[in-house]
């Protein structure tokens, strides 16, 4: 199985709600998001890739246009959680992008900070 990847990245505010008084996420603040995207087939395509990364243009153009420099509690039907988006963003990939590339979308990994991450993976498709 062949495997590639792209990192892409939006800025966008949120609040948790939910939380425990007192919790700073609780309260509004913002992240600079990085959205890696794993893809994988089984044979390559000419001229040997699983996707061409440029056939992921409609993601980023999602990302600016829905979620970049907005709050997200506003802009989306769930909670922002970084596990949600990474969901949510795996759900649109699948709709959107699927149809027209010849790689499948394996994997959506959200980061918040450079430190953590969520990862909404589908094994068996």
């Amino acid at each position: 199985m062949y495997r590639i990847g792209k990192r892409f990245t939006f800025d966008a505010a949120h609040t948790l709600a939910d939380l425990p008084a007192g919790h700073k996420c609780a309260r509004l603040h913002g992240h600079t998001y990085t959205v890696e995207v794993e893809l994988a087939a089984s044979q390559l395509d000419p001229p040997g890739f699983v996707t061409d990364f440029g056939d992921l243009a409609p993601f980023r153009r999602y990302l600016d246009e829905r979620l970049d420099h907005r709050h997200l509690n506003e802009v989306l039907d769930i909670e922002p959680t970084s596990e949600n988006l990474a969901r949510h963003f795996f759900a649109w990939c699948t709709e959107h992008l699927e149809p027209g590339i010849p790689g499948r979308v394996t994997a959506i990994r959200v980061c918040e900070t450079p430190q953590s991450w969520a990862e909404y993976r589908q094994e068996e498709r």
